[in-house]
């Protein structure tokens, strides 16, 4: 099992930067894959950003060049920072961890706006 808890959303102008950060209960370094969707209400969980094991990055397109996925492994903790925010970036940023034997766990998810 793994606890995954999300913080760092909140409001930004469009241009602005935040930094998400997914603390994980147990050593990230056990895990398979760390990872960040977004939603909107009534679309589909959208992949941002996955980490892997072995530290490779992945982003979807719509966010390369502007978003950066790392860890501190010492903190259990996955960050994602976010420049350049649009208005089209608005959306409930969860966290996902997926375990040695490939399940998958999600955080509450943690709200972001970007409006002027």
């Amino acid at each position: 099992q793994v606890q995954l808890e999300e913080s760092g959303g909140g409001l930004v102008q469009p241009g602005g930067s935040l930094r998400l950060s997914c603390a994980a209960s147990r050593s990230i370094l056990s895990l398979n894959a760390m990872g960040w969707y977004r939603q909107d209400p009534g679309k589909w969980r959208e992949l941002v950003a996955v980490i892997t094991r072995d530290g490779s990055t992945d982003y979807a397109d719509s966010v390369k060049g502007r978003f950066t996925i790392s860890r501190d492994n010492a903190k259990n903790t996955v960050y994602l920072q976010m420049n350049s925010l649009k208005p089209e970036d608005a959306a409930v940023y969860i966290c996902n961890a997926r375990d040695e034997r490939l399940r998958g766990y999600w955080g509450q998810g943690t709200q972001v706006t970007v409006s002027s």
